[in-house]
């Protein structure tokens, strides 16, 4: 089965500050290295996985994570 991507994560490094929100609510999506830096794992995201990857936008105290059509 092919995923289909519904929509991609965006994110403001800048404004980032590691505290791992985002890895909380879409672990397949974000991780939060030992150094406290974010590598997005995928940047597109699949209709399965759009509510969690939307929670981590939300969770983000510095909204520096976005959804792009």
């Amino acid at each position: 089965m092919t995923m289909t991507a519904t929509c991609r994560i965006k994110v403001d490094m800048g404004k980032c500050s590691g505290l791992g929100l985002c890895e909380a609510e879409a672990p397949d999506h974000f991780e939060i290295g030992d150094d406290g830096q974010l590598t997005v794992l995928s940047f597109d995201v699949s209709e399965r996985d759009r509510a969690d990857v939307e929670q981590a936008v939300r969770a983000c105290p510095t909204q520096a994570i976005s959804i792009e059509e």
